[in-house]
């Protein structure tokens, strides 16, 4: 796959629209955790039920990006682009309306659908037109958006549904999500040469029960624990179609998803480091707020709060960084990155009932300026390390892995939260689950620790 040369086009223009599109979809993974409550309210829901809304959108997600490569191959940069645009904003439009709970869920999956197209086709295209010296700075700013773009959504959709109603979080993308695509339909040009190329549709059958059991089941291991059926039929389903799909893969001349990729030694280390850091972001998002709100009592927006200045600060460090890696490459960020994670989740196993909220505030806003060292510079090392050809599959692969990686490892950490939480001999609740958490961030310090070790692996040598 290379960039058409019949075309002419303005590099920072298509880069800009391909930014807006992703930031107003990446958002939404975020939108309406703290919506949960008013939407349970409304529709006379429970909690489990209710947190499908955000479930579901990841879940959705996660089955569309490995396919992703194979649609980037097959149709036109510009049709693709604007017809994922459409589902998103359609899926946005029933969002608003819906009268019930189960029209609400079509309209997230029908949201999701649009944007698990929409990432990796942005990631894809950036990296073919930069050049491997400047491909660091460029995807800085793609950091930019996958790191600010969620971390503001608990803040956004808690000052909304504080002034206004939690229909307004689709209201308020539906015309920004519009003039984009507007835009986009109008500016977009097909910069990429496409393939003549036949769907094997077993692979995205495959594809499918593989990535979606596995989100699936992890998803649903916080809630339920390791013994639900529930859990363990899905974790099953998923493990078996994934291996069918890769053995299936391995054979095609023209594979859905070519794993390949992983015959580079950095593309797979890097693959690892970044399932690290994103399990350790999420996990970190989705554990302090718990704490925040059920041990020390405060509310949804003031967590959400808590967790904005490190989603500021990794917004404002991810170009700056991404100019670093050009110039010295990504071995010495991932060491102080991973470091610097190590020493900011330090303190949350000390977490207590007074802990105050300034501390945590400063130390998770150290933890994700490690985490902003790494970001993007591990995907972009491991992707300069593959031949052109392969880079659609190396930017779905690198987007799948750390997906399913950071939902299954996030999953495993909720489950021992919960489970240490039960077997307490604390009569306090409160107390009871803070040993939970406790024991948790243990097990996110040890991964920060492995990818501090495993950072040295890495080539000192730029990638030219």
């Amino acid at each position: 796959m290379t960039p058409s040369k019949n075309i002419t086009y303005s590099r920072p223009f298509i880069v800009a629209i391909l930014l807006a599109t992703a930031f107003v979809t990446v958002l939404n993974q975020t939108l309406l955790i703290v919506a949960i409550p008013p939407i349970m309210s409304e529709f006379n829901i429970n909690a489990n039920l209710a947190q499908w809304v955000t479930t579901v959108y990841l879940l959705t997600n996660g089955i569309l990006i490995p396919v992703s490569a194979f649609l980037i191959e097959k149709f036109s940069v510009k049709k693709l682009l604007i017809t994922a645009m459409a589902i998103f904003t359609m899926g946005t439009v029933i969002g608003a309306i819906a009268p019930t709970f189960p029209i609400l869920l079509i309209g997230r999956i029908v949201q999701a659908a649009g944007a698990g197209i929409i990432m990796p086709l942005m990631q894809t295209l950036i990296l073919l037109m930069y050049p491997v010296k400047q491909r660091g700075q460029a995807m800085g700013l793609v950091g930019l958006v996958i790191s600010f773009a969620p971390a503001i959504g608990p803040t956004l959709s808690g000052f909304l549904i504080d002034h206004f109603h939690w229909r307004y979080l689709f209201y308020t993308i539906i015309p920004i999500a519009l003039i984009v695509l507007i835009i986009t339909s109008f500016v977009m040009k097909n910069i990429l040469e496409q393939q003549k190329m036949e769907i094997d549709y077993p692979s995205i059958i495959y594809s499918t029960l593989g990535w979606g059991g596995l989100l699936y089941g992890f998803s649903l291991l916080g809630t339920y624990g390791i013994n639900d059926s529930q859990v363990i039929i899905a974790i099953l389903i998923g493990i078996v179609s994934l291996t069918i799909f890769i053995k299936r893969q391995l054979r095609l001349d023209e594979p859905i998803l070519e794993f390949r990729v992983f015959r580079s030694y950095i593309f797979t280390i890097t693959t690892i480091l970044t399932v690290f850091l994103f399990a350790i972001l999420i996990a970190s998002q989705t554990i302090l707020p718990i704490f925040i709100q059920r041990v020390l009592g405060f509310s949804a927006l003031e967590s959400g709060l808590v967790l904005l200045p490190g989603a500021i600060i990794m917004g404002i460090m991810s170009p700056i960084v991404g100019r670093i890696f050009d110039k010295h490459g990504g071995k010495v960020l991932a060491i102080i990155g991973f470091l610097l994670a190590v020493v900011g989740a330090s303190y949350f196993v000390l977490l207590d009932i007074n802990s105050s909220l300034i501390l945590i505030t400063i130390f998770f806003t150290l933890l994700s300026a490690g985490l902003s060292l790494v970001m993007m510079p591990m995907p972009t090392a491991g992707i300069n390390d593959l031949p052109p050809k392969w880079i659609a599959h190396g930017t779905a692969m690198n987007n799948a892995i750390r997906m399913v990686g950071g939902s299954i490892i996030t999953g495993l950490l909720v489950s021992v939260m919960s489970g240490i939480t039960l077997l307490s001999t604390e009569s306090n609740p409160q107390l009871a689950l803070l040993e939970g958490i406790n024991v948790a961030f243990i097990g996110i310090i040890v991964m920060a620790i492995l990818g501090f070790i495993l950072a040295f692996q890495l080539s000192s040598k730029k990638k030219t």
